[in-house]
C-alpha cells in the first residue's frame, strides 16, 4: 500500500498544522521525562575478560545491546536467525567498537531443535557466559503451528528462550557474577496464561496483540521462577520492559498500521538505542549487583509487574508445562551423562 492509497480522513489528520505542532509539543514533554534515565555512557565498567550472547542481535534494540557489551571490551555472541543479516551486525560492531572478539552464531528461538544445536555449540566452545541477553522475540505472527508442534508465538518468544537459558545454566553458573536478562513488555500487563494455547488449541479466536502480550507476561513468570532456583549460585535474572520502540516489532503487521506506528513513533517512541538501555542497564550496571528477580522499567527504575505476573504457584506450573514441552529433562539427563 502506498501513502497515497490511505484514507483522506487520516491523511487530512497528519497532514494538518496544528496536529503537527501538539505532537512536537507532547514529543518534547515526553523526551524531557526520560531525563531521569540511567546513561549506558557514564558507566565505567568494563567486561574485558568476560563473554555475553546478545539474541535477535542483527537489528534494533539487540544490535545496541551487543554494541555496548563490544565496546565494554566483552567478547559478544551474536545470536541470530538470519546469517547474512548477522553478518552485517558482526562487521557494523566490530567498525564502531573496534572490538574484533564479536562473534556470530546462528540461532532461530522458535525451532527447539535449533536452540539445543546452538546451546551444544556454546557449551562445546566456550569456557565461560557472564551474559545472556534473552532479547529475540517477534509480534504479529499469524496463526502457525511449528514443525514441532508449538504455537509460533509461544515457541518464539517463551519456549525458546525458556530452553535455551537452561541448557546454558551451568556454563553461567561456572562464571562469577552472571546475569541472564529477560526482554519482557509493558504488554504483559494485558496478557494471560493459557496451557492449551502452547500447541495452538483452544483458539477460537486468534489475535495477534493477544498471544504476543501472553508469551511477554510468560517472560516474567518464567523470570521470577528462574530467579528463586537460582538463589545462593551468584547467577541473578531480571526481567525489563524496553519502553515502546521505533524498531521492526511492526515488521508482521500491516502496511497501514506500520505507517501509522511510524508516524506516532518519530515523535513519542524511544529510538532501538535508547531502547536498548534498560536491558544493558541489567546486564552491566553496579545498582544490579545482586539484584534478581525484578522487573525493570524502560527508564531502569524497579517497578512492579502485573498481580498475575506476581503469581508464585503460575510461574511454577508455568515453569513445569514449559519443561515438559520443550523436553527439558531429556536434555538435562543427556548432559549429566556426557
Amino acid at each position: 500500500m502506498e501513502l497515497s492509497q490511505l484514507p483522506a480522513q487520516l491523511l487530512s489528520l497528519i497532514s494538518h498544522p496544528l496536529w503537527f505542532l501538539v505532537a512536537v509539543l507532547l514529543s518534547l514533554v515526553v523526551r524531557l521525562q526520560r531525563k531521569g534515565s540511567w546513561k549506558p555512557r557514564q558507566c565505567p565498567v568494563d567486561l574485558h575478560g568476560k563473554t555475553a550472547i546478545v539474541t535477535g542481535a542483527n537489528t534494533g534494540i539487540g544490535k545496541y545491546i551487543a554494541q555496548d557489551l563490544a565496546q565494554r571490551n566483552a567478547r559478544v555472541i551474536l545470536a541470530c536467525r538470519s546469517a547474512e543479516r548477522g553478518e552485517r551486525a558482526q562487521r557494523e560492531i566490530r567498525q564502531r567498537t573496534g572490538n574484533s572478539n564479536v562473534h556470530l552464531c546462528i540461532l532461530d528461538t522458535s525451532s527447539l531443535e535449533s536452540v539445543r544445536k546452538f546451546a551444544e555449540q556454546i557449551r562445546t566452545e566456550e569456557k565461560q557466559l557472564d551474559i545472556l541477553v534473552n532479547n529475540a522475540g517477534a509480534s504479529g505472527l499469524d496463526r502457525v503451528t511449528t514443525s514441532e508442534g508449538l504455537e509460533l508465538t509461544i515457541a518464539t518468544n517463551h519456549l525458546g528462550p525458556f530452553l535455551l537459558t537452561n541448557l546454558l545454566l551451568d556454563l553461567l553458573k561456572h562464571s562469577s557474577s552472571a546475569r541472564i536478562v529477560n526482554v519482557s513488555s509493558i504488554n504483559h500487563h494485558r496478557g494471560k496464561v493459557d496451557f492449551k494455547h502452547f500447541k495452538g488449541e483452544n483458539l477460537p479466536t486468534y489475535w495477534k496483540e493477544a498471544m504476543y502480550s501472553n508469551t511477554k507476561l510468560m517472560n516474567v513468570l518464567f523470570t521470577n521462577e528462574l530467579s528463586q532456583q537460582l538463589k545462593h549460585t551468584g547467577v541473578t535474572v531480571n526481567a525489563v520492559h524496553p519502553g515502546v520502540v521505533m524498531s521492526e516489532i511492526m515488521r508482521n503487521y500491516n502496511v497501514l498500521l506500520r505507517i501509522i506506528f511510524n508516524l506516532i513513533g518519530i515523535f513519542f517512541f524511544k529510538s532501538s538505542e535508547e531502547g536498548a538501555v534498560s536491558s544493558i542497564y541489567c546486564a552491566v550496571s553496579r545498582e544490579m549487583d545482586g539484584v534478581s528477580g525484578k522487573y525493570i522499567d524502560s527508564d531502569c527504575f524497579l517497578t512492579l509487574p502485573s498481580p498475575l505476573a506476581q503469581d508464585q504457584a503460575l510461574a511454577k506450573k508455568l515453569w513445569e508445562v514449559s519443561e515438559s514441552f520443550t523436553g527439558l529433562a531429556n536434555d538435562k539427563s543427556q548432559v549429566n551423562a556426557m
